[in-house]
């Protein structure tokens, strides 16, 4: 038996939960981004992926907060154009969830999380040492196609631990061990297999 629903008839949360039960594993993008008063933020999404290639471009989907308002991740790219992508490897999960709970606007979630903060190259947002990879990221753009805003950004170095990259530029995903989101919980990726044609 097919279940079949039609987006339209269920609620914002019904369709919410069915869309991050169905469209996994989702990747973290940890971003670390800093206000025009100095201020550091620091926060995962979810709704993260490739736009481009060439140039090197990511999305983030931003939900606002639950009293409508944008969320300072948002405010903080609109007034900068920058930000930094941080991914989250299995030893980190408890880092991430920390700067997740929607911390007042003057709270640095880099001190709140206690992982430390590293001057980026590019961009004035820092990044995180404890990262396996970080991604310097200047804005391209920001759509509001529905509920949510798009954020695009083209990125503009990458580093990595070198633990987890090979001369080759290679990443090791049983080494990276990325966190993603399954629905309402967190999965680590720690052994992967090739399957040949």
């Amino acid at each position: 038996m097919v279940v079949s629903v039609i987006p339209a008839t269920v609620t914002d949360e019904e369709r919410r939960t069915m869309l991050l039960g169905s469209i996994v594993p989702r990747p973290i993008a940890w971003t670390s981004t800093v206000s025009s008063s100095g201020v550091r933020n620091f926060a995962p999404f979810n709704f993260f992926t490739v736009v481009s290639n060439t140039p090197p471009m990511l999305s983030l989907t931003l939900e606002c907060k639950q009293d409508g308002s944008e969320k300072d991740t948002l405010v903080n790219i609109k007034e900068t154009g920058e930000f930094v992508v941080n991914v989250v490897s299995a030893p980190l999960i408890r880092e991430m969830v920390l700067t997740s709970h929607g911390h007042h606007r003057d709270v640095d979630e880099f001190a709140v999380a206690k992982v430390t903060p590293v001057p980026s190259q590019t961009v004035s947002a820092p990044r995180v040492a404890e990262a396996p990879i970080s991604m310097e990221c200047k804005l391209v753009r920001i759509t509001r196609p529905g509920s949510d805003s798009v954020v695009i950004g083209r990125v503009e170095r990458f580093h990595f631990d070198e633990s987890v990259i090979d001369t080759e530029l290679h990443i090791s995903p049983s080494v990276l061990c990325p966190v993603g989101r399954l629905g309402r919980t967190f999965s680590a990726i720690r052994s992967t297999s090739d399957i040949c044609a």
